[in-house]
């Protein structure tokens, strides 16, 4: 008999974590997108002290790598300890040669994955099941969950099979679409499935494990003689799985009332065409044959749940014998293969069978990409062609290869359905917001509720689109809303940007956060907007969020007003009630920021009823599209590639888009196309107080506001208003001095009005509404284009204002509003961009360094500038010292056939003077770039044959600077080995580790760089050992120039020691410390260079540096550049970032226990470096 419902609204993460704590004695966790958030469940439940179904706290470990993780979780299991861990994609291949081990052994460990797309020619945090098909060769089994509630019941099938057949199991489910889709879904309590568990099994297990009392040994050796025949004694615990499965989904059952098989058949009982499937698709699908079936076709779906091991017996048994047609879909790409897994199998199955059915396959949904019901209308029509189309794809356009399907009309179900988009902005509270009213609905109501997100891959500041679903029936739409019933735009720029009315239905609802008074709407308004509400009967609603914010002190943070709003309008449920509820979740969400922080979001919901109905006029129905814009600038891959994508209509490029692109080589510099426009404020100069001392474009972290030297002819075409340029050079030239924004890239973050010094009379820079500030954007343009670098005339590499003089080549990336990374990356490029070569560890850093379409590395004006590359996560250091490795072996071979070209005589004048000049100069790698401009015209004008192999190799007479750049996540963990070996290796790299002390691109986890005391996921109860001096440990070899920088505190230092380590011929390490939004700064990301300053004033951050020159000569290489600590701020800084304040709220008896650990760390590592200092390293005679 089924217990009495228990609902809660969640994602498919929550769901598989809530099962996976209860089965769990260890849990070993490492952060990867998109399945972190699994871990960090299981560590809250922990530090909440919460009991699994042993009644004990789960000892949650986390480690420095997957492969970490996995080892721990292995041990664990020898141990005999019921051992979990969560992970997805290269997370999972990592654990590859572990797997191995642990079903070799036949250990009943669980991995639940958030199956993902692997880093192919790009990398993909999305999802698919490239990741799990990888592994299906491990002797892991392989249970497949497609929806929310699937995975709440049948993620106990695996821990509980596991347990019982000592084979181990991946539970898996697609990335994103389930497990990050929120839903109103039935759970399960630990009283429900602890009767379940085999306890001779469990018992079993126990005794098998490894202890000194009953010794064994395990990991043996073996030889030809005997290794086969004990791999083959394993097979009778698989064969036993399948029934095993089966008995446990039946039991489950019993409890929740719903019934599932290894593969659940759908749709009619003598359907004579039929799709098998895994996954969230098999939703979808189960629409569409209800569709069909009702205008009388006979279709089916075979939705697999149990992939491995597969049973032929339990698949023929579920599939009607009527069927005469298959189409097997995919969600995979297996390049080489007759074809994708799934296919292959089903073919295997009929294989030699009479009458058996005609098989075909297709590839769906890579990387997430949305799958409709539209596309599973066109897979029943291709089977009922005369020669179905084999190895199709759908959802993308094939005109290379021709293997998509004809797309389908949209099929539209009227089922009373409520779908609601939101269009905001990354960081402004849009989706938490979004999130909250799910669970609000569904908590209060008896309704059903679905929500799901979707992002670009920029960080806070990118597009987020929210799509929400209400209904009284279960939701089973595994795919964006694409017909809303209410549609509301949080930005408004985005009503140039992107079409955000589209499919919104007749009648249907439409709220825009405008910035422009009621009256003035409609002159903003672009005309196919107007048109659409008009043509359909939209009633249109305004409120002004974005200076209700302001007024309130909420920033940019519009989400609870807007929330508000929703309520007000939708009446989804009785607004007063909604009230009371959003105050609740407010109470929920911001508790642990302080009383203020509350009161402001209480007074924002308060005021999101001041909504506004603006009339649609009747006469906007006939209005024209405004003309299409092609911009001047615009290359073709910019105008049909990169536009369309940042317009949000990348779905609709066909294949051939990508035609000499193959490996996913992008263009430089296309970031400078987008010009978005999404700040509230912006600097505004104010030229009567500027000192010219450049730091606001020194700290600036996206490049948008630069210095600029005009002549005389430049001022005049320009019409600009300019300063008296002052500096050595300068004055004497009669040049004009002009800081310049570019109001359209700038995030508005404040930090250059914050570090502006000013003059008596004040700051000379100003934030000021983005709206009065469009006309400097013509300003900018006239900079950039009709303005010369004139870096020339001033040493950009002897002081910070000099430095700010040369190009960014690294501009209007995708990182956060006031990211604290981005103005040393920014600063690297400008200084050495005209010669620099990167390698990317995976994280913040190549997100918003290489997030298709946009690209910042840019060039300049001779086409030069840095050339960027990423490769894993794991093996950054590696990747660079390869590219170190290549350049050197090819620098040597064009040197030895520049020498014999001089010798034969086969070159003579100016080409000859240049190359026995550039010999010279063979490891000057300034002196190169000078003289590789010069060389390269005339070699490529002398056609002679003796010099074509010097042509072949002429971009190697540039001696590159050579960068390895990465988080601490990176540099402190998972790529700690390899950057230890490269660092010894002696070559000439040069490392830049951002250090936020977190890892910030999975959502802030701790590292073994986040300091005593902090609260971060993985840590949700303080970190409660020191950080790792990284730095220190490099100048253990001696040979390693080692420094430690913080910008906002000294940007003399930085300056000089990315100088120092750029020019050092041997490996050099510059540890930048960097404030994240992560931290949660109290005064926004807009302090983040004051925050620095902070940092270092307190003894929480230390400036030195490790110079290998200075031991050479017989002094201390060591030097401490930052004055004493003030320790007596130290405690206030703690308690002015919400990770180290929330400590005193969430665990008030440990907070001061842990400042004060934390403080005698600080004074530890200052110690440490104090006695480095006092070092005497004079030679003795």
């Amino acid at each position: 008999m089924a217990k009495q419902k228990k609902m809660m609204t969640c994602d498919g993460n929550q769901a598989a974590a809530h099962i996976a704590y209860m089965f769990s004695e260890v849990a070993a966790i490492y952060p990867i997108t998109p399945s972190s958030t699994m871990a960090e469940f299981v560590d809250e439940w922990a530090a909440q002290k919460r009991k699994n179904i042993f009644g004990e706290i789960v000892n949650v470990e986390e480690m420095q790598s997957e492969g970490g993780a996995v080892a721990a979780m292995h041990g664990a299991l020898q141990a005999g300890a019921l051992a979990s861990t969560f992970t997805a994609s290269q997370g999972l291949l990592l654990m590859l040669p572990n797997m191995y081990k642990i079903a070799g052994e036949l250990l009943p460990g669980v991995f639940h994955v958030s199956a993902r797309a692997i880093a192919a020619q790009a990398l993909s945090i999305f999802g698919d099941h490239q990741d799990v098909m990888s592994a299906r060769m491990t002797g892991f089994a392989q249970l497949c969950t497609g929806s929310v509630q699937e995975v709440m019941d049948l993620a106990a099938v695996a821990h509980l099979t596991a347990i019982k057949s000592r084979v181990p199991f991946i539970h898996f489910f697609d990335g994103f679409r389930t497990s990050h889709e929120i839903q109103k879904i039935e759970s399960l309590d630990n009283e429900d499935v602890a009767p379940l568990v085999d306890r001779d099994a469990l018992l079993a297990f126990r005794n098998r494990a490894l202890t000194p009392n009953k010794p064994v040994t395990r990991g043996t050796a073996q030889n030809g003689d005997i290794y086969f025949q004990n791999r083959e004694a394993a097979n009778p615990f698989y064969l036993a799985v399948p029934d095993m499965v089966q008995e446990y989904m039946d039991k489950m059952a019993e409890v929740t009332g719903r019934s599932y098989h290894l593969f659940d058949y759908y749709g009619a009982p003598d359907a004579d065409r039929v799709i098998i499937a895994m996954g969230s698709v098999t939703e979808a699908i189960r629409e569409t044959i209800d569709y069909l079936q009702a205008k009388g076709e006979k279709v089916g779906l075979l939705a697999v749940h149990l992939y491995r091991p597969f049973s032929i017996k339990h698949f023929l048994k579920a599939l009607p014998t009527t069927v005469k047609r298959i189409a097997v879909l995919d969600r995979t790409k297996e390049p080489g293969a007759l074809g994708d897994p799934l296919y292959m199998d089903v073919c295997n199955v009929f294989n030699g069978k009479e009458n058996a059915p005609l098989i075909v396959g297709g590839r769906y949904g890579l990387s997430s990409k949305d799958t409709t019901p539209a596309q599973i209308a066109s897979v029943f029509e291709n089977l009922s062609l005369p020669t179905p189309k084999n190895h199709f794809t759908i959802g993308i356009v094939d005109d290379v290869t021709f293997s998509s399907l004809p797309h389908h009309e949209d099929l539209i179900f009227a089922d009373g359905t409520f779908e609601a988009k939101f269009f905001g902005l990354g960081a402004d509270g849009t989706v938490g917001a979004n999130k909250n009213s799910v669970k609000i609905i569904g908590d209060n109501t008896n309704k059903y509720c679905q929500a799901y997100f979707a992002y670009d891959s920029k960080k806070s500041g990118g597009f987020t689109a929210s799509h929400l679903r209400f209904g009284d029936k279960p939701i089973r739409s595994t795919y964006l809303v694409v017909t809303p019933d209410f549609v509301a735009c949080h930005v408004p720029a985005y009503l140039h940007m992107y079409d955000v009315l589209k499919g919104l239905k007749k009648n249907g609802t439409f709220l825009l956060n405008s910035i422009w008074a009621p009256e003035d709407i409609e002159q903003h308004l672009p005309n196919k907007v107007k048109r659409y509400l008009a043509k359909n009967n939209i009633r249109f609603y305004t409120i002004n969020a974005t200076a209700i914010a302001q007024e309130i002190g909420l920033g940019n943070r519009t989400n609870t007003i807007l929330q508000s709003a929703f309520f007000k309008i939708a009446n989804v449920i009785p607004y007063d009630l909604a009230v009371e509820q959003m105050k609740k979740f407010i109470v929920k969400s911001y508790a642990k920021k302080g009383d203020d922080v509350v009161n402001k979001n209480y007074a924002a919901v308060d005021r999101g009823s001041e909504i506004i109905e603006i009339p649609v006029k009747a006469e906007w129905a006939n209005l024209e599209d405004d003309a299409p814009v092609r911009h001047t600038d615009d290359t073709d891959f910019i105008h049909d590639v990169v536009r369309k994508v940042n317009a949000q209509a990348g779905d609709d490029l066909p294949v051939s888009a990508f035609i000499g692109r193959e490996d996913g080589t992008w263009d430089n510099g296309t970031a400078a196309s987008e010009k978005r426009g999404v700040a509230t404020f912006v600097p505004v100069w104010k030229m009567e107080n500027c000192i010219q001392c450049n730091q606001c474009a020194f700290v600036c972290p996206h490049a948008t506001i630069r210095p600029f030297l005009l002549d005389a002819a430049e001022k005049n075409a320009t019409g600009v208003a300019t300063l008296e340029a002052m500096g050595k050079g300068l004055k004497e030239a009669g040049l004009g001095f002009r800081i310049q924004v570019d109001v359209l890239d700038c995030l508005g973050c404040g930090n250059c009005a914050n570090v502006c010094p000013g003059n008596k009379n004040g700051k000379a820079l100003e934030m000021v509404p983005l709206t009065t500030q469009y006309d400097e954007q013509d300003n900018w343009d006239k900079m950039v284009k009709q303005v010369t670098n004139k870096s020339k005339l001033v040493d950009v590499l002897a002081n910070v204002k000099n430095s700010q003089f040369a190009q960014p080549l690294f501009e209007f990336s995708g990182a956060c509003s006031g990211c604290g990374e981005t103005p040393y990356v920014k600063l690297i490029s400008q200084l050495f961009g005209t010669r620099q070569m990167v390698a990317n560890a995976t994280g913040c850093s190549s997100i918003y360094s290489a997030s298709a379409p946009s690209t910042p590395y840019t060039t300049d004006a001779c086409g030069h500038g840095p050339a960027w590359a990423n490769s894993l996560f794991e093996d950054n250091a590696e990747f660079g010292l390869g590219m170190r490795i290549a350049a050197n072996t090819m620098r040597e071979r064009l040197s030895h056939v520049v020498e014999k070209a001089l010798a034969d005589g086969a070159v003579a004048g100016e080409l000859k003077a240049l190359l026995e000049e550039w010999t010279a100069n063979f490891e000057n790698s300034a002196e190169t770039r000078r003289l590789s401009d010069a060389i390269l015209p005339l070699l490529e004008a002398d056609k002679a044959p003796a010099l074509a192999e010097m042509r072949e190799l002429k971009d190697y007479f540039l001696k590159h600077s050579q960068w390895i750049i990465g988080g601490d996540g990176w540099a402190y963990d998972i790529g700690f080995g390899g950057l230890d070996h490269v660092l010894a290796s002696g070559k000439n790299v040069n490392v830049l580790v951002l250090d936020t002390e977190v890892y910030s691109n999975t959502g802030g986890q701790s590292s073994k760089s986040t300091p005593l005391g902090a609260i971060a996921k993985f840590a949700a109860g303080g970190k409660r050992v020191r950080k790792k001096d990284l730095g220190l440990i490099a100048t253990t070899y001696g040979y390693v120039y080692v420094a430690q920088i913080a910008m906002g505190a000294n940007q003399a230092q930085t300056l000089k020691v990315i100088r120092e380590a750029e020019a050092y011929d041997g490996p050099s390490l510059v540890i930048a410390y960097a404030p994240c939004i992560s931290h949660g700064l109290k005064g926004g990301m807009g302090n983040a260079q004051n925050e620095e300053k902070r940092a270092v004033e307190c003894g929480y951050w230390h400036l030195w540096h490790y110079d290998p020159t200075l031991a050479e000569e017989g002094k201390n290489p060591f030097s401490f550049d930052s004055k004493e600590p003030d320790w007596s701020k130290f405690k206030d800084f703690l308690k002015s970032e919400v990770r180290y304040s929330s400590l005193y709220k969430q665990f008030p008896d440990e907070a001061e226990e842990l400042a004060e650990a934390s403080l005698e760390a600080a004074k530890y590592r200052y110690n440490s470096y104090q006695r480095l200092v006092k070092t005497d390293w004079s030679v003795e005679e």
